[in-house]
């Protein structure tokens, strides 16, 4: 069942993944975007890890999102244009990409040997060490992230208010 439980929230997050490639709308291509948080929730609480799910889905699915559609929405970003390109990209591309991903899928075989399944709710530490190590060690590093949250919220207001 775990199996079968993995192989389907990643075929959702990789197919959310090329929506989001695919899109020309920027909503559109957000909630794609939160299609493949919410499917990486879903996998991290398989591997035992329910406080970094539950985080996923809060933090990044839940307010991140709201920031990008916030700022999408107040930058009033239209549909993308497609550009022509070139014949030999399209030609050349997808072969030398699929030779790519064989030889990467071929050194990932190698080179890591297969180790034993992850069981549920044998992931090492708890929400309390976790909670410790978060405003002990990287207090710093998670107020400078929230810092440049709000420099980026008010590049998107300045920018908005700027005369064309």
């Amino acid at each position: 069942m775990d199996l079968f439980l993995f192989l389907t929230f990643a075929l959702i997050a990789v197919g959310c993944a090329v929506n989001l490639l695919l899109q020309r709308h920027p909503i559109s291509s957000a909630l794609s975007l939160i299609g493949v948080m919410v499917s990486l929730a879903v996998l991290y609480l398989l591997l035992g890890a329910e406080f970094i799910a539950a985080i996923q889905v809060i933090v990044y699915a839940g307010a991140i999102m709201v920031l990008f559609v916030f700022v999408i929405m107040l930058l009033n970003a239209g549909v993308e244009e497609r550009t022509r390109r070139s014949k030999l990209v399209g030609a050349l591309g997808f072969p030398l990409f699929g030779v790519l991903l064989v030889q990467l899928a071929y050194v990932v075989w190698r080179q890591f040997t297969p180790s034993p399944p992850v069981e549920f709710g044998r992931f090492i530490g708890s929400t309390q060490q976790i909670g410790h190590a978060l405003f002990r060690n990287y207090v710093l590093p998670f107020e400078v992230t929230s810092i440049v949250i709000l420099v980026a919220i008010l590049g998107a207001v300045v920018l908005a208010k700027r005369e064309t």
